[in-house]
């Protein structure tokens, strides 16, 4: 059974940075091909919104239009996590964030791509 377990959140000041961590289990980054993780956010009410998404794989990146530049998604297949880094934060980014996997090569900034969810970690940026 594969489980997502997400940290790095907290209260950030416009113009700051964190580093989401997103960690595996039940699943062997480094010796499959085909896995995908994302990055998802909620902010409250609206709907989960993709991010940033990883193909295990190949490497191959993703990232909605809102974030390029600011946001970077990186792997480290040893320790089975994932990462956001989040810099130039704005008020527009606060919200909780998910990690999200799936059993496919491709990865997707589609909440229905995914079957496995963590439970999320709260980003708030505000001064």
């Amino acid at each position: 059974q594969v489980q997502l377990v997400e940290s790095g959140g907290g209260l950030v000041q416009p113009g700051g940075s964190l580093r989401l961590s997103c960690v595996v289990s039940g699943a062997h980054l480094e010796d499959v091909d085909d896995d995908a993780i994302g990055w998802f956010r909620q902010a409250p009410g609206k709907e989960r919104e993709g991010v940033s998404c990883i193909s295990a794989g190949d490497g191959s990146t993703a990232y909605v239009d809102s974030v390029k530049g600011r946001f970077t998604i990186s792997m480290d297949n040893a320790k089975n996590t994932v990462y956001l880094q989040m810099n130039s934060l704005k008020h527009e980014d606060t919200g909780v964030y998910f990690c999200a996997f799936v059993e496919l090569s491709l990865c997707a900034l589609d909440v229905d791509w995914y079957d496995h969810w963590g439970q999320g970690t709260q980003v708030t940026v505000s001064s």
